[in-house]
Order: structure tokens, then sequence, then C-alpha cells
């Protein structure tokens, strides 16, 4: 069967998608943890992969009637395994930002946008972080800008999340640049400089996985 250009997700696609992000996010284990060590604890990559293992284990035995249900899921698993700081952002990453959406069957990439408008609220208000204080915000605040700049817009959802991805990586790099104001590398002022954020390049991988799952089920 000819596979179509993917414009809309239901929810065993959002489900899959979000299967497939735990996937990468285990797999770069290593990576998240080298990046971390340089300026943190180092244990970046190990919290993530267990907030993956454990929320893909509960993506796998469970059905879902919602795309609220399956982001909700996701993030609760994460703050439940994880723990710390990084289990409360990015448990509320993917679970808060569907607080306020009416129940969805199906989502598009407008909905999407909304989601993670929410999710970044939230996660500023919890944190207490913003752009320029070298967290995992300076690469999620420049992805929900660009879905929304795209929301408007007649792309196919691989393209909008393409531009959601590259604008995360931007604001990766910008991480370098900034003196940390939050965790353990605060503590190191200007050495934190030179070296990106762990979490942000989390959220960079988060957004590279789902364009890389979306272009892999369309044609």
């Amino acid at each position: 069967m000819e596979k179509q250009t993917m414009n809309h997700l239901s929810v065993d696609d959002v489900k899959q998608m979000l299967l497939y992000v735990g996937e990468n996010i285990t797999a770069s284990k290593d990576y998240l943890g080298e990046i971390d060590a340089e300026i943190g604890d180092g244990d970046h990559g190990t919290g993530m992969a267990t907030g993956a293992e454990a929320f893909t284990k509960k993506l796998q035995e469970s059905e879902f009637e919602t795309v609220n249900d399956v982001f909700k899921t996701t993030g609760m698993e994460m703050m439940k395994s994880m723990g710390g700081a990084s289990g409360i952002i990015f448990g509320t990453m993917f679970s808060d930002g569907v607080k306020q959406l009416e129940s969805k069957s199906s989502i598009d990439h407008t909905g999407l946008s909304e989601i993670f408008r929410g999710s970044l609220d939230s996660v500023k208000k919890r944190g207490k972080a913003d752009v320029g204080d070298k967290t995992m915000i300076d690469a999620l605040d420049p992805a929900v800008q660009s879905l929304e700049a795209d929301s408007s817009k007649e792309l196919t959802l691989a393209v909008v999340l393409k531009h959601a991805e590259e604008a995360a990586w931007n604001g990766v790099e910008e991480t370098k640049q900034i003196t940390a104001k939050h965790g353990r590398a605060k503590t190191l002022g200007d050495r934190t400089k030179g070296y990106q954020d762990a979490g942000a390049t989390s959220v960079w991988l988060i957004f590279k996985s789902m364009r890389e799952w979306v272009e892999q089920h369309e044609g």
C-alpha cells in the first residue's frame, strides 16, 4: 500500500511516535551523559534513559482513547521514574501541554503547536527558568515559536517538525555562549561557557525523533 503524506496523527500514531522518541533517548544515554559531565553531574543521560524506558514500557502495555492520555502518561512515567529536577521538568514537558486541551482523537501541526506551547509555559513556571539561563528552555522556546509560526501555513507535518528541530538545535548551539544560572553548573560560573546544555540537547533529540518518525511513515 502506497504511503501518503502524514498531516494528522491518530492516537496510535502519537503512541508509536513517542515510543520511537523513547528508543532514541535510550540509545543516546552515553551521548547525553558525556555532554552533562562537562559542566554537570554527568547523570543526565542515565536519568533520561530511565524515564524513556519507563514510559516506553507503560505505552507498550496500555491502550489509549485520546492523544491527551498518551502525552499525559508519558510525562507521568518520567516524573515517577526519574526523580530530581529533570524528571519534573521533562515530565511536565509531556504531561502539562495537554492539560488545558480538549480531548482529541487526532492532531495536526496546529495541535502539536498548542500542546508544546502549554508545555513551555508550564516548564517555565515550574523550573523558574527562561531563555538565556542555559537550560532546556533554550531549545524548547525556539522550537515552540517555530511550531507557532508554521501553524497557519499549509506545510506537511514533517516539514513543520523539521523547522522545530532546526530551531531547537540553534538553541542548543546558543547555550554554548551562555553562563549557567541553574543547577550544579551554576557554581562553575564562566567556566560553563563553550559547553552545550544537556537538557537543551535532549529537547532537540525529542523533536528530531518526532520528525524522523513522521518522515518514515509518509510517502
